[in-house]
């Protein structure tokens, strides 16, 4: 027996043996657009391979690095295709010296991506720099699109760990400088124009999927459409894009949305900085969009992020759940001077909430200003999803967030009479003037029926007055408090300056959240949270707002 199992050991170690021997090893592939040359073998930094279209000619393995490097521009695209690394050894594209703090630059102009992942898996790009512009004859050209970096797909298959890290994407954009918009342009959805747009993820191939996706510590800015963007639209209607984190990014002067994802399941998006999205410094810029939003999408927490400064006639607020969403939860975000508003959940929404977050200023936009056709909000609950009839949203969940809109802003209010399911509780609703409610918008409550809302628990919030809630709104807080929570600096722009100093009215006078009558799910993330924004913990009873105070 002994001897058979000495046997088997053996056995197994020349199978191991045997695997380790025929795995090809790892090579190491250069790139310098300075000092390259093609017919080199660029399998050392002494001979290096000059421009990216060499990369075609490789037959690349799992483990196998790129480096590319820092001392001059590369113009021409760095295209992947129908490339598999392994989950051990993935294939790595980086810059060389591979430090952090320097990036190789690929900044191309007439090509349609400056970077493309197509069918590929166990990829990971970091320390790049990357732009993409146009060149003279592609200005009339429509319906096309540019991007900074493209991740896609066109065959069926499982494409999986898309790792995007440090990289840099700037100035993308379609037309050439000096190309102008019609205005009615930035009315419709999405814009129908050829736009640039920052990293996207598409994939709208049948019998594909793309899964565990990383964007992390990367900038997006100044491009005409999209900051960062996943799109999945399968004909079945099933979700194309799973497992996604995009963590730690900075999204900046966006002609569009900032972060923007449709068609996908089960993603966290954390600690990004997103401002002036909708930016319309740009004639080539779409010129609206929220900081965030989501659409047909399904299971997305938001935490820890900043929405500031967004721009546009229509949405434009903070983060927005469009339609069609079911578990989106944002949660312990600051949101200041957006134009649209900070609270927008439209149509056929399911479970989604709003809590522990910030919102300074929210809401200014004024309907008929500045080519407006929508009200700022401060809080809206749409009925909107499309060409279908409006319906919901349903089971919405909205507490303990802290709102202050400032003695310049009417806060205004909008609830679609088919909501049902709605939660208000534990928030601060500090406004400097009364509130009103929107008429318009999606919907008319002077034009439609009677009020149709049901299933509504909305007690224990704090406002400044009682018209601080518009009487109109056939719903009201049942055991409502009124006063000035006193924060410790209300002009300014940062979460602890929003800290109430009047323990009085703020201090375990919060309610525990429970689920909505008729609501057998409540939220997947669960409804009570363990801290509030800041990491103070939450002992017993909450407290009222987003901050528990000593």
């Amino acid at each position: 027996m002994k001897m058979l199992k000495n046997t088997r050991i053996v056995y197994l170690g020349l199978i191991y043996l045997f695997l380790a021997c025929n795995t090809p090893p790892s090579r190491n592939y250069y790139f310098d657009a300075l000092n390259g040359d093609n017919s080199n073998s660029g399998t050392s930094v002494d001979y290096p391979f000059k421009s990216l279209d060499r990369l075609a000619d490789l037959q690349i393995e799992p483990g196998d690095t790129i480096f590319l490097s820092n001392n001059k521009e590369f113009d021409k695209p760095l295209e992947i295709s129908n490339v598999s690394g392994s989950e051990k050894n993935p294939i790595v594209i980086t810059n060389y010296p591979n430090h952090s703090s320097k990036r190789a630059r690929i900044h191309t102009k007439g090509k349609l991506n400056a970077v493309l992942v197509k069918n590929s898996s166990f990829i990971e790009i970091s320390n790049l720099d990357v732009s993409a512009i146009s060149i003279a004859e592609e200005s009339s050209r429509q319906g096309e699109m540019r991007c900074g970096v493209l991740v896609t797909t066109d065959e069926p298959g499982e494409y999986q760990h898309i790792y995007l890290s440090n990289l840099v994407v700037h100035d993308v954009f379609f037309q050439e400088k000096g190309f102008s918009r019609p205005k009615g342009e930035v009315k419709t959805a999405n814009g129908t124009q050829a736009y640039g747009w920052g990293i996207r993820l598409i994939n709208n191939t049948a019998n594909a999927r793309l899964k565990n996706i990383k964007i992390e510590k990367s900038i997006v800015r100044n491009v005409a459409h999209t900051g960062i963007k996943l799109t999945s639209r399968l004909k079945d209607n099933t979700y194309g894009i799973f497992d996604f984190v995009i963590d730690g990014n900075v999204v900046e002067k966006t002609g569009g949305p900032g972060i923007q994802m449709s068609g996908v399941f089960n993603g966290h998006i954390l600690n990004n900085k997103v401002d002036q999205s909708g930016s319309n410094d740009d004639t080539r810029k779409w010129g609206r969009g929220s900081g965030l939003w989501t659409w047909g999408s399904s299971n997305v927490l938001i935490e820890h992020n900043t929405f500031s400064n967004a721009n546009g006639p229509g949405d434009s607020a903070g983060a927005h759940i469009d339609f069609n969403c079911k578990n989106i939860v944002l949660q312990y975000n600051l949101s200041r001077h957006n134009a649209g508003g900070f609270c927008e959940i439209l149509g056929n929404n399911y479970n989604c909430a709003y809590r522990y977050n910030i919102s300074i200023n929210d809401g200014y936009r004024i309907k008929g200003e500045n080519g407006a056709f929508q009200e700022g909000k401060t809080f809206w609950l749409s009925g909107y999803n499309g060409n279908k009839p409006q319906s919901g949203p349903f089971n919405s969940y909205f507490y303990n967030n802290t709102i202050y809109v400032g003695k310049d802003i009417v806060p205004k209010i909008a609830i679609h009479k088919k909501a049902k399911g709605v939660l208000i509780a534990n928030n601060i609703f500090h406004f400097e003037n009364d509130a009103s409610v929107v008429k318009g918008d999606q919907y008319n409550p002077a034009k439609e029926s009677d009020w149709e809302v049901e299933h509504v628990v909305f007690h224990n919030n704090l406002f400044t007055q009682k018209s601080s809630w518009p009487s109109i709104i056939p719903i009201y807080d049942t055991l409502a408090s009124f006063g000035n929570p006193d924060f410790s600096n209300q002009l300014g722009i940062k979460i602890k300056d929003f800290v109430p100093l009047n323990k009085a009215l703020i201090k375990n006078r919060g309610t525990q959240v429970e689920k909505l009558p008729n609501d057998s799910i409540g939220l997947i993330y669960g409804l009570a949270v363990k801290h509030d924004i800041l990491g103070n913990p939450i002992i017993n009873t909450p407290d009222i707002g987003a901050i528990e105070i000593d």
